[in-house]
């Protein structure tokens, strides 16, 4: 007996692949595996084509050839403002990004806007609102970006700033105002 799951449009995170450098084959596969709506920075298209994945919205192509029914949006700012502000306007409720680098300055503002989750080679980011906790094993560990004043059970800062899970179990973040991106090693 075979199973098949039918996906809603846009139930599944949009993945919009501002720069895709070394990143790793099987998650890519993983993040691509509910056939999402796929966004692809202009300056990386022709890799993502050679790889034979069916592009849906090209951002800021230079004038390329594009697969049938890849639809083009251009704007004047750089081509990770211009994906997100679409699938804000296209009503997609979160989104998946794959760069190179994660810049804190150019995903804030964004939380609010859509659910956003940044990969990158070794590491994915995040936000999280005040009171967010998540069960993690001991040893797991967690990168806070920003600086501001906050309060965590079950973690134990080193002196890397990096904060290591003390016991299998929940971990929970307190703070105020405005959400904070958190990092995990992947």
């Amino acid at each position: 007996m075979s199973s098949h799951h039918i996906v809603k449009e846009k139930q599944e995170p949009a993945l919009f692949i501002e720069e895709l450098g070394n990143f790793n084959e099987e998650l890519l596969g993983q993040l691509l595996e509910w056939s999402p709506t796929l966004l692809v920075n202009g300056e990386n298209y022709d890799k993502i084509f050679s790889l034979g994945l069916k592009v849906d919205v090209l951002v800021n192509g230079n004038g390329q050839e594009v697969q049938e029914d890849t639809k083009i949006i251009q704007g004047p700012v750089d081509a990770l403002m211009v994906a997100i502000n679409y699938l804000y306007e296209e009503k997609y409720p979160a989104v998946n990004v794959i760069t190179r680098k994660f810049d804190l300055e150019k995903y804030a503002g964004f939380e609010d806007k859509i659910n956003l989750v940044v990969f990158t080679e070794r590491a994915k980011h995040y936000p999280i609102k005040s009171g967010f906790s998540v069960w993690k094993p001991a040893g797991s560990e967690f990168l806070i970006h920003g600086n501001r004043y906050l309060e965590v059970t079950n973690l134990m800062q080193d002196e890397d700033e990096i904060f290591k899970v003390v016991n299998d179990g929940f971990v929970e973040f307190t703070f105020s105002g405005q959400p904070i991106f958190i990092s995990e090693p992947i």
